[in-house]
């Protein structure tokens, strides 16, 4: 090995967040200012307002006012109308949208900053429950199809900021935990969404469109949320436990961010083998939600399911994240760990999915040719079944999730590529997101929606492997996530390293 190169291996072992010794950081050492003061609280030492614990909880909380809500209010089946049609081409028009400024949300974030990214993407949510509330009363479809592709605008921006501030500002040890922390906080916005229309149709034991109430409910608090990411920081002032900082573009511009898209698939091509999982990744929403609990439930009981769904998905972050970060095994076999327990789980619950499956077809819930169809309730004997199937089709999917972030984070500690890798994992699930609805609004049986994901999901996994068996490494050298950009390593060193303070 080279001197040069020695000399940048010894230097990884202070910058790189996998080797950084937190205790040798000096907090004194923090640049003035309201951002990096230090509190203590009963005792407890409160991290600085521009740490990346803060700004990830703050994130957290935005997240749980707008898409929280959002997934509530989707968790219904059909957006709490009887008749999901709607609701699908809202949500065709959504993710349509949504797979373009997914792709291109990175490089908004990185030219614009999280900050106003976040806080423009949140207006979106508000303006979609209003849409879904007027239409109660009267038939606006053209306000419906806007309200959707202009949340899909804005739900590409939200999500990829949201994505970069969860997989760039933790160091190596803590990406599993971070997600498990932002998971299970912004599904607690769809638990207690969930608690709305069921405390206001708790003895509604028939389909029914939901009241006008559970939607303003919804506006109130996506409000709040669009609201509270103007406190934001941006990344440039993200300082971490360690000292080190995000690594970022000085001074992007619009056309050196549209190439950094390139060149973050040149810089590990393999990516692209994650492409499929991202795709499936909201697949499976609309059978759930729609051809699962929106049709054959009554309004009491799709409520009920929607709050189980969603704790389930809060407890599974909690498991699923923690374990991603077990340091007594290394991160290349946690990995290996990883794509083998999701490749068992989507037999073994989908197996059990199928099992249900075969109870019911689109025709013999609807009540336009079945108007004797009475609609299941938690009161029926044999309830218990699906809902331990609805609460795993809930677990199952915050692992997924959980895993594609955490296989991202793996690949690369840069702010700027981390932006593009969530930028191309929203998009794309977006693309897969507005099909599916397209599909289901044109009525496709309940068993093919069924097929399509289970054999979607295997399939994935399967392309997969390649990038989870041979690409996810124990460590990334921090030379190489500096690689594209004019960022330098004085740049991102703690303020009392060795190799800083020494130049």
């Amino acid at each position: 090995m080279s001197a040069d190169k020695e000399t940048m291996r010894t230097t990884d072992e202070h910058v790189a967040p996998a080797e950084y010794n937190n205790a040798s950081f000096d907090a004194t050492a923090l640049p003035s200012g309201w951002k990096y003061r230090q509190r203590r609280i009963f005792g407890w030492a409160i991290p600085w307002y521009a740490s990346p614990k803060v700004q990830l909880l703050m994130v957290a909380f935005v997240c749980f006012m707008c898409p929280g809500m959002f997934n509530a209010l989707g968790g219904l089946g059909g957006g709490g109308k009887t008749d999901a049609e709607l609701a699908d081409n809202m949500n065709t028009a959504l993710y349509s949208c949504f797979a373009v400024f997914g792709i291109f949300g990175g490089t908004f974030v990185n030219k614009l900053g999280v900050k106003w990214t976040l806080a423009f993407g949140g207006v979106g949510y508000c303006l979609y429950a209003i849409s879904l509330l007027v239409s109660v009363h009267a038939n606006v479809a053209g306000f419906n199809l806007f309200a959707g592709a202009w949340l899909g605008i804005c739900a590409g921006l939200l999500w990829t900021a949201q994505g970069t501030i969860m997989i760039s500002y933790p160091n190596e040890k803590q990406k599993g935990k971070y997600f498990a922390w932002f998971w299970a906080i912004f599904n607690m916005g769809a638990v207690i969404g969930g608690l709305i229309p069921l405390g206001q149709n708790i003895n509604v034991k028939t389909n029914k469109t939901v009241s006008d109430g559970t939607y303003i409910g919804f506006i109130v608090l996506m409000a709040i949320g669009a609201l509270l990411a103007v406190f934001l920081c941006n990344a440039s002032d993200v300082i971490r436990e360690d000292g080190s900082r995000v690594i970022l573009m000085k001074n992007p511009s619009w056309k050196s961010e549209l190439a950094g898209l390139w060149e973050t698939l040149r810089f590990e091509p393999f990516v692209v083998l994650l492409f499929p999982m991202f795709f499936v990744s909201n697949w499976f929403y609309i059978y759930q939600q729609n051809a699962v609990n929106g049709a054959y439930f009554d309004t009491r009981t799709k409520a009920l399911n929607s709050l189980l769904y969603w704790l389930a998905q809060i407890f599974a972050a909690a498991i699923w994240g923690y374990l991603l970060d077990v340091q007594g095994v290394r991160r290349s076999t946690r990995a290996k760990i990883t794509w083998v327990v999701l490749f068992i789980l989507t037999f073994a619950i989908w197996g059990g999915g199928y099992k249900f499956e075969q109870r019911y077809t689109r025709q013999t819930v609807d009540i336009k040719l079945h108007p004797d169809w009475k609609a299941f309730d938690w009161s029926d004997s044999g309830y218990v079944g699906p809902m331990f199937l609805y609460i795993f089709y809930g677990f199952y999917d915050a692992a997924w999730q959980a895993s594609i972030y955490w296989f991202m984070g793996a690949l690369s500690n840069s702010g700027r590529r981390s932006a593009n890798y969530v930028g191309f994992y929203k998009g794309i699930q977006s693309c897969g997101a507005a099909i599916v609805n397209n599909l289901d609004a044109r009525k496709l049986s309940f068993e093919r929606e069924f097929i399509s994901n289970w054999v979607l999901l295997a399939v994935s996994l399967v392309f997969a492997a390649p990038v989870i068996f041979l690409k996810i490494r124990d460590h990334i050298d921090v030379e190489e996530d500096l690689a594209g950009t004019d960022e330098t390593l004085a740049d991102i060193l703690p303020a009392d390293h060795p190799e800083k303070v020494g130049a």
